[in-house]
């Protein structure tokens, strides 16, 4: 299959060749002919997969199809100013050929200058929950001819809490339009959006991609009572040269991050709940290499993009398999070799189960050879019943948990 094959339009077809597209990815092959058929659309796809283009391109064909109005016609919703950015780019890159006009809004940056720019006229808009919102409640957008409707990374949305902005939002869209919704993965809480605010969706469901093999994966078995002094441990080795390190919460990430500086190292924190300069501040300290470690949410887990980091340590095991994907796909960037390590108590086994079973491949397990493992258990290190259960009901498939809910 190639691009000529979706009949799309030349001013779409000389950018798409201008941008080196030849063959359209798998999830390009299956959402592209679904969304030009005028269907919504709920896709499984991780960056990385083309799944960017594979809603632009026939949103903009339908764009071009019709007038163009001064309120916009379609938006594009994103967790982070960066992933908003990046979409605006090809958004203006697919679009260079047409008068099709993209604008996006973010915070961080000036509101007058957007709201500027939105009363001039816009077909496309990009935007943060967040700062839409307040655009909306100042009457500087209206959506009156919206036609078009993307989520985005609706996972990450949901992980930054975002569901309340994003609700508000979603009532105040025209009822008669197209919804488009991408996740990576599939929580609960993203079935159940999607069966309140799409109609009858084709689903699409992308395998996620294996990690490079240029990552050493490990996992490091260890009592929860004692995870603090192995990573510890761990960091004091002579190869850790920046090292991303995921929590499963915002709290657990700012207490670690605590630990770590009092500890002598050099420590950046970045989470949902950061106001945007912050998360910027943080990138940039860790980026520069002034922090050696960024201790991160899932958050970081998607579009971020910075080369040179040689490890990536799971001090909590993801809810999610897929999720492990991501957060190691942050290191061997650009072909460069990586580490992965993962810290794993008792009650995480179910969740590294899963993640073995998503990688068809048992992954190695080590112990830190100067470490001590024998300091008794205290009571409150002890998992229950209770949540060991919990963690195995999460090791399904994103399709799995679908039909749960629609059979």
């Amino acid at each position: 299959m190639s691009f000529t094959d979706f009949h799309l339009s030349d001013t779409l077809m000389r950018a798409v060749r201008e941008r080196g597209f030849e063959d359209p990815t798998p999830v390009q092959q299956q959402a592209i002919p679904a969304a030009l058929r005028g269907r919504d659309v709920v896709g499984t796809a991780q960056t990385g997969t083309g799944k960017t283009v594979a809603y632009l391109l026939p949103s903009m064909q339908s764009l071009l199809n019709g007038a163009s109005p001064k309120h916009p016609r379609m938006l594009v919703l994103a967790p982070t100013r960066e992933l908003a950015i990046q979409i605006a780019d090809e958004a203006q890159g697919l679009s260079r050929y047409t008068r099709i006009r993209v604008v996006a809004i973010f915070g961080g940056a000036g509101i007058q200058d957007q709201a500027t720019r939105l009363r001039r006229g816009v077909d496309l808009v990009v935007a943060t929950p967040g700062r839409l919102l307040d655009h909306m409640q100042r009457g500087n957008v209206r959506f009156e001819a919206l036609k078009i409707l993307v989520l985005d990374e609706a996972d990450r949305m949901l992980d930054m809490g975002f569901l309340p902005d994003i609700t508000k939002i979603l009532r105040q869209m025209p009822a008669r339009r197209q919804t488009l919704l991408f996740s990576a993965t599939m929580p609960q809480a993203i079935l159940s959006l999607s069966q309140r605010f799409l109609n009858n969706p084709a689903r699409i469901e992308i395998a996620t991609a294996r990690p490079p093999e240029s990552i050493l994966q490990q996992l490091y078995p260890v009592p929860k009572h004692l995870k603090n002094a192995l990573l510890t441990a761990l960091l004091k080795g002579k190869g850790v040269a920046s090292a991303l390190v995921f929590t499963r919460t915002k709290r657990r990430a700012d207490v670690l991050g605590r630990k770590l500086r009092e500890a002598g190292h050099s420590v950046a924190v970045i989470h949902g709940d950061f106001r945007q300069q912050r998360r910027i501040q943080s990138l940039e300290r860790f980026r520069s290499g002034n922090a050696r470690i960024l201790v991160a949410t899932n958050l970081a887990a998607r579009g971020l993009d910075i080369e040179g980091i040689s490890h990536v340590i799971n001090f909590d095991t993801p809810d999610e398999a897929e999720d492990y994907v991501h957060r190691i796909g942050r290191t061997a960037r650009v072909e460069a070799e990586g580490v992965a390590w993962t810290l794993v108590t008792q009650e995480d086994e179910p969740l590294i189960a899963g993640i073995e079973h998503l990688l068809g491949e048992k992954l190695e397990r080590v112990r830190h050879p100067d470490f001590d493992y024998d300091v008794p258990t205290p009571d409150w290190a002890k998992p229950s019943a209770k949540t060991i259960l919990r963690n195995a009901r999460r090791n399904q498939s994103p399709f799995d948990r679908w039909k749960a809910l629609t059979r």
